[in-house]
């Protein structure tokens, strides 16, 4: 398995939805630790902090040139899938200091055991509630792409 044989995200403008699955040469005990540790997630997505560990633990995504992203854990249910609602610019590209319930998406990963490797996908919803939902819709969708990407090189190189 190489990432070449991954599909790229796809949107879906009717639900303001991006997804994408993927197959990572990694058992899900591992990837499960990538998208969850902080010091894991830091590796391959931005750099990351909680305050815990469970839902309702809140925290940072923190991206060159960007900014810090304000994160927090909706659901759980180890090792299979956790859920984080996190802010999106306002109209004047501002970034929230804390979750904005009405104006932010929620990213799910779901991790499914296949031969001696992992498909995970992310569903990322609730674009409509963003200041621009069409170009936040494709900068996600790009996104994805790339953090993802990023995601099955460190775990397939084994480090």
């Amino acid at each position: 398995m190489s990432m070449i044989s991954n599909d790229a995200s796809v949107v879906d403008a009717s639900t303001f939805t991006v997804r994408r699955t993927i197959s990572i040469a990694a058992p899900v005990e591992k990837v499960w630790s990538a998208v969850t540790q902080p010091e894991h997630i830091s590796r391959w997505f931005g750099q990351a902090a909680f305050d815990g560990a469970g839902v309702g633990a809140r925290g940072t995504l923190t991206f060159p040139d960007y900014g810090a992203v304000p994160l927090r854990i909706e659901a759980i249910d180890a090792p299979r899938m956790v859920s984080y609602r996190w802010g999106n610019d306002d109209a004047s590209g501002h970034l929230p200091a804390e979750v904005d319930d009405e104006h932010s998406t929620v990213f799910t990963f779901t991790l499914e055991p296949v031969g001696d490797g992992t498909l995970l996908t992310v569903v990322e919803t609730g674009f409509e509630t963003t200041s621009d939902p069409a170009a936040n819709l494709e900068s996600h969708r790009t996104g994805w792409n790339d953090e993802l990407d990023k995601l099955v090189v460190l775990l397939e190189s084994g480090s």
